[in-house]
């Protein structure tokens, strides 16, 4: 019983931060990322799919994000979703191919970039000892089914240390993200 909790904890974390990696890849640094569009939601036919999903995304030069939709239809509504995504980048269009060149960032636009990515940090660690609580409380009520306290306290510890794992890895992300955004 113990062990299926600490199992869960752990998925649940790893989850959040999955979720955390995927945030940040969607973030500007000097450099051109697919990840800085491919997520962004376009509306098609009703529905708002991933642009990912609409288009081959590919980093022809260092500063330079090339879309090539599946459909010429869907050109205009991708060029609407990058336009409202503000990702500091006007689209030029030729035929179905979409170009985006990013200019250079400003030392500004780079700190409130980093004071972002500390809240989606801070967000992250928030996400994680939400889970710890949760699986604290449930280890925690196992003293009422008859499991030892000496149990309770080891699987309280272990969960603790997992936390920690996950809490570091989000803080190893934030630091290397940070410095990627701070380089010229």
């Amino acid at each position: 019983m113990i062990e299926e909790y600490l199992k869960e904890a752990e998925k649940r974390m790893k989850k959040a931060v999955e979720k955390f990696k995927e945030e940040i890849a969607g973030i500007r640094t000097g450099r051109a990322s697919t990840g800085l569009v491919e997520n962004i939601k376009v509306e098609y036919y009703g529905s708002e799919i991933p642009l990912k999903q609409l288009a081959t995304i590919t980093i022809p030069e260092p500063t330079q994000i090339l879309i090539q939709t599946w459909d010429k239809n869907a050109v205009s509504s991708i060029e609407k979703a990058i336009m409202e995504a503000n990702i500091g980048a006007t689209p030029q269009t030729e035929g179905n191919i979409i170009r985006l060149n990013l200019p250079p960032l400003t030392e500004e636009r780079r700190k409130e970039i980093v004071k972002m990515l500390h809240k989606l940090a801070e967000d992250a660690r928030i996400a994680v000892r939400n889970i710890r609580r949760d699986e604290k409380e449930n280890i925690e009520e196992l003293k009422n089914e008859g499991f030892s306290e000496d149990d309770i306290k080891r699987a309280l510890e272990r969960l603790q240390k997992i936390t920690d794992k996950y809490i570091s890895e989000i803080n190893k992300l934030l630091e290397s993200k940070e410095k990627e955004i701070l380089s010229i």
